[in-house]
């Protein structure tokens, strides 16, 4: 498709925005739940896996992605 916004036509930013978040997210970013975890990854069924050190996520992508 040849548009200014075809960043693989054009480089750089194109020219407007490209998105826009909804207010749910803008929420989200601006006032985050508490949680212990800093790491999650899905596994192969969906089930999302946290983790609450770098150790503990290596341990899940052991488990669950491999």
């Amino acid at each position: 498709m040849d548009s200014p916004y075809n960043t693989y036509l054009y480089k750089g930013l194109p020219p407007g925005p490209i998105a826009n978040p909804g207010l749910d997210a803008i929420d989200a970013a601006l006032n985050p739940e508490d949680s212990p975890y800093l790491y999650y990854l899905h596994d192969k069924n969906s089930t999302t896996r946290f983790a609450r050190t770098y150790e503990e996520h290596l341990k899940n992508v052991e488990k669950y992605l491999k």
